[in-house]
């Protein structure tokens, strides 16, 4: 099981509920490479997700972290590294008083 499983049952989800194949009958595949321009938003966002997902496993530089977790889905606040450094100044500063 690899970290992009979560995205791809995602996007099967949006694909087959897409008025691509439920009102036109097709198969999800050939929604997907044939008319992708058709697909609601939402669908042809999740597809951007997973093929970032399934690139990133194939990135050499991301071998010993691992993939990243998707965008939305993670707790991590906003602001990375310098939200980080900012609390660890602020604790300093308690300390020194």
């Amino acid at each position: 099981m690899n970290s992009c499983n979560g995205i791809r049952e995602d996007l099967a989800a949006c694909v087959l509920a897409s008025p691509c194949v439920q009102q036109e009958g097709r198969s999800g595949q050939d929604c997907i490479q044939h008319d992708m321009d058709k697909l609601p938003m939402e669908c042809q966002n999740i597809y951007r997700s997973f093929v970032h997902c399934r690139k990133g496993l194939l990135d050499m530089r991301k071998r010993f972290r691992g993939n990243a977790p998707p965008t939305g889905k993670s707790n991590n606040p906003t602001g990375g590294n310098t939200a980080v450094a900012a609390n660890l100044a602020e604790g300093d500063a308690q300390q020194q008083q």
